[in-house]
């Protein structure tokens, strides 16, 4: 898995002075919780924190170095200025890398069935399942490859041939995708 890295600093001032000051030097207020809910407020370059944002889901787990030390986190939430297409405050939330995660996850389909292309009629249904895993064994996203259902065929949840390492919660049997017949 291809590691993410924001690096931060514990920073002790808050408030709006406080934020707007480290705007205008490039930094990004922040604030990391962890599993009890205790916080620590942070500081981040805003460049370094943006190309991360721009290419994570709330899915994909990032490293956050502290002050030279390492936590393994998701970015829980942003406060996003459309106007001038940056972030202002960011919220990250580390995880115990020994403890199981229990998450939802949406399913990609991807391929062109060849039913589809005999005259039937792709119905995608749930598009979303839930699994359990270690953090290092989390998958940064769960295709279907849809290529090879033909009219008639179902794609379940059991046919996505995820890792050992990975427990699917959602029933195997679940309907994910189908090929119908053209009426």
């Amino acid at each position: 898995m291809d590691q993410m890295v924001v690096n931060a600093v514990v920073r002790t001032e808050s408030g709006k002075r406080a934020a707007k000051k480290l705007r205008a030097n490039g930094r990004l207020p922040a604030v990391m919780y962890n599993s009890r809910g205790e916080a620590v407020m942070l500081d981040v370059d805003e460049a370094e924190f943006s190309k991360v944002w721009r290419n994570t889901t709330p899915t994909t787990l990032i490293t956050l170095k502290v002050d030279g030390k390492d936590y393994l986190s998701f970015i829980k939430a942003t406060e996003y200025d459309i106007i001038t297409d940056k972030n202002l405050h960011v919220d990250f939330h580390t995880i115990d890398e020994n403890k199981k995660l229990k998450v939802k996850m949406n399913v990609q389909f991807t391929g062109s069935p060849v039913g589809v292309r005999e005259g039937g009629k792709l119905r995608t249904h749930e598009a979303q399942i839930q699994i359990t895993c270690l953090p290092k064994d989390l998958p940064p996203r769960i295709t279907a490859d849809l290529s090879a259902l033909k009219i008639g065929d179902t794609f379940r949840v059991k046919d996505l041939g995820l890792s050992d390492a990975v427990t699917v919660l959602t029933d195997a049997e679940k309907n994910l995708a189908s090929v119908l017949a053209a009426k």
